[in-house]
């Protein structure tokens, strides 16, 4: 190649490159759209409007994240754990200095369909802004009125992530949007009834429901957002436990679950199947309770419409009837009868809508072992249904029983009664133990205002 050749070529490269460059820089740093960016101001909104956005709020599950127990509501300061570092939820009253009195409508829009704050900075996706990006104008209005009129102002500062430079430049979140996340309001199915759009804007929207049933990516991505993935919903493990599948897999999801079976547990905490527990308790006590008989229809109706896998799930599950009583040689058989009996029964069957059944238990009949572990060693929180703490409650047993205990323990429970999920590992046990804490025996549930 000649000399002139080769400087025209380099040149191109070095031209091609500063564009490339450049198209990164403004894709990084560009503002997203948003459909208030022509309503400078917004007048003051009438009480109407505020109960909506709170019903919103509710149904969004905002004051869980950004709230703590003993603090005013939705000033932020939870510690939530990525696989890079920790992170702390924002304040978001209107506070104007440390919270979001400042932002506009359009602003206000922008962070919670788009992850993008006014000062162009990028909010990490622990903020659910994948499945807030489908929430409606009119939600999003409402639920600025609210957080404007209805939420007193806390000047409560933020406090920095634990992530270590560099991985806590955010830049690149806007590459990751632009990869994992679907921009654009939800859009009801034509061929669905109104109650199946309902349902399904609520799950995969203001509910959030894949952030923590749908199993992630390398990338920490949700392997899928709504229905048209097999994956959306499937089951995942986060943070110490095994959300399960939402679809209708016989045996670790909703399949034997009816319509009705699933509004009893979001309405009242329990059913014929399961009790709320781990991270489900709060969604429940701050969520999930409070939503309208039609919304949690809507929901059911939805989740039943979403097919299991039977490749995977397996033959559905059926009690074959035994009593712990009965295998006294067995591993963990002794500890069973000992310290779980007078509760769940030697037959594992419980007490119905009290103490759930450990026979047909998701967590005994799934290969994920994290909430099986989790739950015997930490307890359970609180279950607070229509303002009244439960009377019963899963005890912590992590200073009651070793590991090796534990591991035989759940062992045996999922080994019997038709229970398939297999053995539990001691050096599992061990982990777990090491990352988790007992749960709080004070009731989680917080007031919105």
């Amino acid at each position: 190649m000649s000399q002139s050749r080769l400087a025209t070529t380099l040149g191109g490269l070095v031209l091609l490159g500063v564009a490339a460059a450049g198209l990164l820089g403004w894709y990084v740093t560009r503002v997203p759209a948003s459909p208030f960016d022509r309503q400078a101001s917004v007048a003051p909104a009438d009480e109407a409007l505020v109960r909506r956005g709170e019903y919103v709020a509710r149904v969004s599950d905002c004051v869980a994240c950004h709230s703590l127990p003993d603090a005013r509501p939705f000033a932020g300061g939870l510690k939530m754990a990525t696989p890079v570092g920790a992170i702390y939820a924002t304040n978001i009253t209107p506070d104007r200095t440390a919270g979001i009195g400042g932002y506009s409508l359009a602003d206000f829009d922008r962070a919670v369909r788009h992850g993008v704050v006014p000062d162009g900075s990028r909010l990490y996706p622990a903020m659910p802004y994948p499945s807030y990006a489908k929430l409606s104008d009119d939600d999003v209005r409402a639920l600025y009125a609210f957080f404007m009129q209805g939420v007193r102002p806390v000047a409560e500062a933020n406090r920095p992530s634990e992530i270590p430079w560099p991985l806590n430049l955010r830049w690149p979140l806007a590459l990751w949007n632009g990869l994992f996340t679907e921009p654009g309001a939800y859009a009801e199915q034509p061929q669905q009834d109104a109650l199946w759009n309902r349902g399904a804007y609520i799950v995969q929207g203001p509910g959030h429901c894949g952030s923590c049933h749908t199993p992630r990516g390398l990338a920490f991505n949700e392997k899928g957002l709504s229905e048209a993935s097999p994956q959306f919903v499937a089951g995942a493990l986060l943070d110490g436990w095994y959300a399960p599948s939402l679809r209708s897999d016989p045996n670790t999801g909703l399949g034997r679950w009816s319509e009705a079976d699933i509004v009893k547990f979001l309405k009242t905490g329990r059913n014929q199947h399961a009790v709320v527990y781990g991270s489900m308790t709060e969604a429940f006590n701050n969520s999930t309770q409070f939503m309208s008989d039609d919304d949690l229809g809507a929901i059911a109706h939805y989740l039943k419409s979403l097919p299991g896998n039977p490749a995977q799930d397996g033959a559905p599950w059926s009690y074959q009837a035994a009593s712990a009583a009965a295998r006294p040689d067995a591993p963990g058989a002794h500890t069973y009868v000992t310290r779980c009996a007078s509760c769940h029964g030697l037959d594992g069957l419980g007490q119905p809508e009290s103490i759930p059944p450990l026979a047909g238990a998701t967590s005994a009949l799934t290969r994920e072992t994290a909430s099986a572990i989790n739950i015997t060693l930490n307890g359970s929180l609180r279950v607070v249904a229509a303002g009244v703490p439960d009377a019963y409650r899963m005890p912590a047993f992590r200073e009651q029983l070793s590991d090796r205990e534990i591991a035989d323990v759940l062992s045996f429970i999922r080994g019997t009664w038709g229970n398939q999920g297999g053995a539990v590992d001691a050096q599992a046990v061990t982990a777990l133990r090491g990352h988790t804490d007992p749960a709080s025996s004070n009731p989680i549930i917080l007031q919105m205002r």
